[in-house]
């Protein structure tokens, strides 16, 4: 799966002698946390975010009447607030390493460019759902967890064994954990029984870790 499966298309844009008012109107009205600055000729020249807009505003505690901070945020522009210069990724990154480089950088948003050319965002609630799509979504279905050796050849042993049974796998994901020989293996299945596939499993040596119905 890549970025430009995932990623919201023809983003909204803000030019970067905007207004700080304005700047948060738009992230408000769209209910975007991440606005792409982009200039005159099309350039992206940075990212504003409401958490940036948000620091930019006095304090509570400022002495300052309402109508001297209205005055100065009506005169703060968003390129004196804006994250600039940008990282972003190609709109055909693997989208495994878009989440890679947002945990990196501790970001989480990243302008997606076909070459010069800003065509979308992805950002960390993309990534989620991703994630949910993988492994949460589907009814009727078992997600089985299972604590394997980490060697060649032990996922399509275990493919094997499902699709034997009678199995359809709807999704696979594997995470390793400290221990550098053992993979966890989390499957969605529908097709076959649990009391026919559990038992299978452990009689190949498999650690069965969890078993859920998704109904």
């Amino acid at each position: 799966m890549l970025v430009k499966d995932r990623m919201t298309s023809n983003p909204m844009v803000i030019g970067p002698d905007a207004s700080h008012p304005e700047a948060l109107r738009m992230l408000h009205k769209e209910k975007f946390s991440y606005l792409p600055v982009v200039n005159k000729s099309g350039k992206l020249v940075g990212i504003v975010t409401e958490t940036d807009l948000l620091h930019a505003a006095p304090s509570s505690a400022t002495s300052l009447s309402i109508y001297e901070m209205n005055y100065l945020l009506s005169n703060l522009k968003v390129h004196e607030v804006m994250s600039s210069p940008v990282i972003t990724i190609p709109e055909d990154t693997p989208i495994e390493e878009a989440a890679r480089l947002m945990i990196e950088k501790s970001i989480g948003c990243l302008p997606v460019m076909r070459g010069n050319q800003l065509v979308g965002v992805i950002t960390e609630t993309d990534i989620f759902k991703t994630f949910v799509e993988i492994l949460g979504q589907g009814t009727g279905v078992l997600r089985i967890t299972l604590r394997s050796p980490d060697q060649p050849g032990e996922l399509a042993r275990l493919t094997g064994v499902i699709a034997k049974l009678g199995g359809n796998i709807h999704a696979v994901a594997s995470f390793h954990s400290e221990d550098l020989q053992h993979v966890f293996f989390t499957f969605r299945i529908d097709g076959v029984e649990e009391d026919v596939l559990i038992p299978a499993l452990k009689e190949m040596g498999e650690q069965v870790i969890r078993v859920v119905h998704i109904s």
